[in-house]
């Protein structure tokens, strides 16, 4: 039997793979966070599809988001990964990654993990929503807003407001799987 799942949802294996059993379902680990912060970043002007198709790519690339390993990546590093034709090679985009694993580390050390930081952004819950239809899903929220600017201060890149509320989708800190998709929670 088909499922019904969000319109976002091509036919594409990927996709409904990572649908399916990724998004909306809520993250804690700090690694993984951090992978889904440096993907959307990536992701800003492009398809999310565009960026899924490399994940695999991007973790070898990027030592799998170890953030206390990409905090010191230097130069020659980041002129090795311009010329990695299985990214995105876009030198702000891959300068931006190793900038946000070093202010991760920060909050890490001022919150005891990025996850305890990261989620109070929803007060340490998911936000479930209860959409119709993909085109009443916003793009950016107070919350969203609210997390990039404190991003932002405390020297991530790439981390504007419609980014975070991406993330927020992808990490399960909001629940924006719409009414007819068989993971709405009413379903």
């Amino acid at each position: 039997m088909d499922k019904t799942r969000c319109e976002w949802v091509t036919d594409d294996p990927i996709y409904i793979e990572y649908h399916d059993h990724e998004w909306g379902r809520p993250v804690h680990d700090d690694q993984k966070l951090f992978e889904m912060l440096s993907l959307e970043g990536a992701q800003a002007g492009l398809s999310w599809i565009t960026i899924l198709k490399r994940r695999e790519s991007y973790r070898k690339a990027f030592d799998h988001f170890d953030p206390e390993k990409v905090a010191y990546y230097d130069t020659d590093r980041v002129h090795k990964l311009i010329q990695d034709k299985r990214i995105i090679r876009n030198r702000q985009k891959i300068e931006s990654v190793i900038t946000n694993a070093m202010a991760l580390l920060s909050i890490q050390r001022e919150y005891g993990s990025f996850d305890h930081y990261i989620w109070q952004f929803v007060g340490g819950e998911p936000i479930v929503n209860d959409w119709a239809e993909h085109a009443d899903v916003p793009s950016s929220t107070e919350e969203s807003e609210r997390m990039s600017k404190d991003l932002k201060k405390r020297g991530f890149k790439f981390v504007g407001p419609t980014i975070c509320y991406a993330f927020m989708q992808a990490t399960g800190m909001v629940n924006d799987h719409t009414r007819g998709c068989f993971l709405h929670p009413v379903n």
